[in-house]
């Protein structure tokens, strides 16, 4: 006889389903046979096979020990890369700074390499993931980050924070702000620019307009100047709207795309400062600034977590751009 003890991750399964996935050598037509012979039980009490299993409940199986070899695997995200930059980590999460180049999740050109893989490896190594034991629960990233942007990504490492901080990142309680480089002086030094964007699918580009269309969204982007040099601005962005691509296309439709942005910008302007082939923006300070009660994850409240080294703030800086 073993026992399973279910936890957080695996509460609110039926009973058949978290057994199919914690025995996969167990036949269906046998795994049913069992729970009806009262071979498996539930808090040693006779169980069915819609049980929904709670946390802390303790399913029992008497059955033969053949069913509980696991498969020697081989799991796909040992193939990541070690590299992952950390910059702050505790039981629940981790914030990790993505450069630019890395890919949140596969896509159809990389799937072992991403953030996202790079995570489960780090956490499998450390002994805070086993694949073959959670049964529910992966760990997931929160927000996403354009490949060729670079900033702060979230991981949850439960199911619980992962709830929780999707529901803050929808009620705008984590306030991310932005660095960027753009092209020319602004008029401007602090300023809440306004539009109207509507993106066109098929492009995967976006527009921005002075008036209302039809399928357009308002979007509002805050921003404060912190220098300028050599025909270039150093920004800092806050999104008041969050839509896709609206700090580059916003600032483009002003007549200051960003510093290496191919698409709303030109290659010939990028040209003159040698080429560069990603854009100069980076999500570099998320603060959690809950409005609402925010469960195990209280501690977090008010705290602020910020990339010091940003690779093209630095370039500025040190008047080599």
């Amino acid at each position: 006889m073993k026992s399973f003890t279910i936890t957080n991750n695996d509460a609110d399964q039926r009973l058949d389903k978290y057994l199919m996935k914690s025995l996969p050598s167990l036949p269906q037509s046998l795994l049913y046979k069992y729970i009806r012979k009262k071979r498996i039980k539930v808090n040693a009490k006779r169980a069915e096979i819609s049980t929904r299993l709670q946390e802390g409940d303790i399913v029992d199986l008497y059955i033969n020990d053949e069913f509980f070899v696991q498969p020697e695997k081989r799991y796909d995200f040992m193939g990541a890369s070690t590299c992952l930059d950390i910059v702050y980590e505790d039981e629940n999460l981790l914030l990790l700074d993505k450069k630019a180049g890395l890919l949140c999740h596969p896509d159809e050109h990389e799937y072992v390499d991403t953030l996202i893989t790079r995570v489960k490896r780090y956490l499998y190594e450390k002994g805070e993931y086993d694949p073959s034991g959670e049964q529910s629960f992966t760990p997931a990233l929160v927000n996403r980050i354009d490949r060729n942007t670079g900033g702060i990504v979230i991981a949850a490492k439960n199911a619980a924070t992962l709830r929780v901080l999707n529901a803050k990142m929808k009620n705008r309680e984590l306030h991310k702000r932005y660095l960027c480089l753009v092209l020319g002086k602004l008029d401007r030094e602090e300023a809440t620019l306004e539009g109207y964007l509507f993106k066109d699918e098929k492009k995967n580009r976006v527009y921005v307009r002075d008036r209302m269309c039809p399928g357009a969204k308002t979007i509002r982007t805050r921003y404060h100047v912190l220098g300028y040099r050599n025909g270039l601005s150093l920004v800092e962005v806050e999104l008041l709207t969050g839509r896709t691509h609206q700090i580059r296309a916003h600032f483009a439709s002003i007549g200051h795309p960003l510093l290496g942005d191919g698409k709303y910008g030109t290659n010939a302007q990028n040209k003159k400062y040698g080429g560069y082939k990603k854009q100069c923006l980076y999500s570099y300070q998320l603060q959690f600034d809950f409005q609402t009660q925010a469960e195990h994850l209280g501690y977090l409240n008010g705290k602020t977590f910020t990339v010091r080294d940003v690779w093209f703030r630095t370039a500025f800086e040190e008047g080599t751009l």
